[in-house]
């Protein structure tokens, strides 16, 4: 014990080759933006014969193109100057008796898109951590209100007194029972005959709790409680039984397990999944009152029991402890086929822009599966000399969570004041408490953004602490990522609106960051991710008209190949083309995953990055309220079968699909008109880029040419969707010629 107490709990690997390639590529493509923007101003200045106001507005608007993607280009950088990666050894940690205690946070909405035997298995993995029982605490906040809910938490309860000693007993790694029962895998480090025997009657015992959850849901109440008005409910989930000795002898290597379901108003906001963490922030603060939160999605099932000693390893260590707000673990999913057509595993962001996050500063809180400190989300308001007065303007009139904030530890009242306690977490609960406190703004979660988790990590880098990255080998968390087109959509809509939201806010990361976050380039990090939607949707919905356009109309917009700045144009699109796909290779995944990436990446800018930004600016002038809609996790089987087999499904929202193929339509009928040209005019060396942009955009969009013209089956493109977006076709035709006569 005394050799582990002197080794380090966890080491910090910084990947010097990483940053001399990115910094080597940084430099050389940094000289040909400047040179490429130079060729561009030079249009403006130099007197040419054959510059009219057509030529001036296409070059216009390509130039204000070309700096805004470069713009981003710059920004993005930030994620690749100083990459780290951290290994944890948690077998170095001090004994279970002096490890802090953990609450567990989890939220759900919808049961009909959160299936509750689904949530039941995040709760039970939570359960079932290896942590000592004594120091766990999981809440579950239903903010439907539902009654299925409910009934799932108290099966989920009597299902957990042998599933908890049957994990602990054997070691068992995945804690989830669907995705352990799933995996036989799981199985191959045990044998004998009592094993096997006791792993089929805790799979009968799951199919028992699973057709008991199903029951309720099919004869409960599946939907919410009258929606957005329903009282607050807090339940301590155990038995039934007025004996306290049993109740304390039941609940002896049991964790604390709660219900919440807070009071929801038709005439008070309700803040989205930001108010209802703030809900189980203040409730966990009377009951439990941990110092280390665990923050997960209702989807997100703990894959490695041994993620809160992981975390602990940072949030122990004395040099950075005092400093660190939160460790932030990856979402990683279990769900996600070979070819992963719609790049919902996030690559990108796991693999590479954490890892460059991390080490300039830390990463934002990114939605789920990370383990934050209690007093990082409040501390700016405690008051050292105990002001009431002030307490109660930040916290507001709770005496019992005031009195919470000083104390680090569980109060010891849990049976004895139950009653008591249970009605302090009501007024905790209440729609009403929030107003005229701090609540939302300097303490808790913040609101203002449907992406409560990257706005709250910005706030709290900017009060001064820092966060880690930690990718174990092995996933700590698994969810359920998007397999279909739909749902990935939406959900990128929503993630931009929230985004957009902070970009054009008092806090946007360039203006209100600089001077407060751990560096500046980790402001930059926090204003590429703020700014991307709109960096992306107006640059690409130019690139993918204007050449285009203006190819139909004979007006070229670059140098011709016997230019020396198209050495210049091509240096810069080979640069990042190359880049990119360095990147994907390194990271372990193959030439097919860039091409997807390539291809979704154009997709959402011209969908749901463009619908997201119109979305934040509509509620920045007050057009429209902010909404919320939870990610469906129910899959469709045809979907699904699909999705496997790497094709896409078009089964969407023709505001989605109608501007993907009218683009894709007007990029053939420019790419056809180019290659005339080139034929019959041998103007190859007049317009060479401009037919390659149309060419490049058809060959990765190639799934949306064969969703609209040779598929026939149920997930195409629908013939009425196709002729729809040739006439917008026609019509962006018409209008260029119009423009650029």
């Amino acid at each position: 014990m005394e050799t582990s107490s002197k080794l380090p709990l966890h080491l910090c690997h910084v990947h010097k080759l990483s940053i001399f390639i990115n910094r080597t590529h940084i430099f050389f493509h940094s000289i040909a933006l400047v040179f490429l923007l130079y060729y561009r101003a030079s249009f403006f200045f130099f007197q040419d014969t054959t510059k009219t106001k057509a030529t001036t507005l296409a070059w216009l608007l390509v130039f204000v193109s070309e700096i805004l993607l470069s713009f981003e280009w710059l920004l993005s950088q930030s994620f690749r100057w100083r990459p780290v990666s951290r290994t944890a050894f948690p077998e170095r940690l001090p004994g279970d008796d002096k490890l802090p205690a953990v609450d567990v946070f989890i939220c759900t909405a919808d049961p009909e898109k959160e299936p509750t035997v689904g949530v039941m298995n995040t709760v039970l993995s939570a359960m079932a951590m290896d942590y000592p029982p004594d120091k766990l605490h999981v809440y579950l906040s239903d903010d439907g209100g539902a009654a299925v809910t409910l009934k799932g938490m108290r099966e989920a309860w009597r299902f957990a007194k042998w599933w908890l000693p049957f994990c602990r007993r054997y070691g068992i790694k995945c804690r989830a029972p669907e995705a352990y029962f799933s995996a036989e895998e799981e199985d191959a480090d045990f044998g004998g005959s009592e094993f096997i025997q006791d792993r089929e009657d805790i799979k009968e015992k799951y199919e028992v709790f699973k057709k008991r959850v199903r029951e309720k849901a099919t004869v409960g109440d599946t939907r919410s409680r009258l929606g957005r008005d329903h009282p607050a409910l807090i339940e301590v989930i155990q038995e039934t039984t007025s004996d306290e000795a049993i109740q304390e002898n039941e609940t002896k290597n049991m964790p604390l397990l709660v219900y919440v379901s807070r009071e929801k108003r038709p005439s008070h906001p309700h803040h989205f999944k930001a108010g209802a963490l703030n809900v189980l922030l203040r409730v966990s603060g009377v009951i439990s009152n941990s110092p280390y939160i665990l923050g997960l999605d209702c989807d997100m099932h703990c894959h490695d029991p041994s993620s809160a000693r992981q975390a602990m390893c940072f949030h122990l260590d004395p040099k950075i402890s005092p400093s660190l707000a939160f460790v932030q673990f990856p979402q990683k999913f279990h769900n996600i086929s070979n070819n992963d057509i719609y790049d919902s595993q996030l690559r990108s962001a796991i693999w590479l822009l954490w890892n460059g996050y991390d080490g300039v500063g830390g990463p934002c809180v990114s939605g789920t599966g990370y383990y934050i400190k209690r007093l990082s989300l409040c501390s700016n308001s405690i008051h050292e000399d105990g002001d009431p007065m002030k307490l109660r303007q930040s916290f507001g009139p709770s005496n019992e969570f005031i009195k919470s904030l000083h104390q680090n530890k569980k109060p010891d009242i849990l049976i004895h004041r139950k009653n008591a306690l249970l009605n302090e977490a009501q007024l905790l609960a209440s729609c009403a408490f929030e107003n005229g406190t701090e609540w939302g703004e300097e303490v808790g979660f913040m609101y203002g953004s449907v992406v409560e988790d990257y706005f709250t990590g910005f706030r709290l880098h900017c009060k001064g602490w820092i966060s880690v990255y930690c990718n174990s080998p092995r996933p700590q968390f698994l969810g359920s990522g998007t397999t279909n087109l739909n749902d990935f959509l939406v959900q990128g809509t929503r993630w931009a609106s929230g985004l957009v939201d902070v970009a054009i806010s008092k806090f946007c990361p360039l203006i209100f960051g600089p001077s407060k976050t751990y560096t500046f380039v980790q402001s930059m990090c926090y204003a590429e991710l703020a700014l991307f939607p709109i960096l992306y949707f107006l640059p690409l919905w130019c690139f993918a008209t204007i050449p285009q356009l203006c190819l139909l109309n004979g007006i070229p917009l670059y140098p011709e190949v016997s230019n020396s700045y198209f050495i210049v144009f091509s240096f810069v699109f080979l640069s990042s083309i190359s880049k990119h796909l360095y990147e994907v290779l390194s990271t372990g995944f193959t030439f097919r995953h860039w091409v997807n990436e390539q291809r979704i990446w154009m997709m959402k800018s011209v969908t749901s990055h463009l619908y997201g930004s119109v979305d934040a600016f509509m509620k920045k002038i007050g057009m429209r309220e902010a909404s919320f809609f939870p990610t469906n996790k129910v899959d469709n089987v045809d979907q699904l079968k699909r999705y496997n087999m790497g094709v896409f499904d078009f089964q969407t929202s023709i505001l989605f699909l109608a501007p993907m193929a009218a683009l894709v339509i007007l990029n053939m009928a420019s790419f056809a008109v180019g290659i005339s040209r080139v034929i019959f005019s041998g103007e190859l060396d007049k317009f060479f880029i401009q037919v390659f942009i149309p060419f490049y955009v058809i060959l990765m969009n190639y799934p949306i040419v064969e969703g609209m013209l040779i598929r026939k089956d149920k997930g195409r493109i629908p013939p009425s969707v196709t002729l729809l977006s040739a006439i917008v076709s026609l019509i962006f035709y018409f209008l260029g010629s119009i423009i650029f006569m």
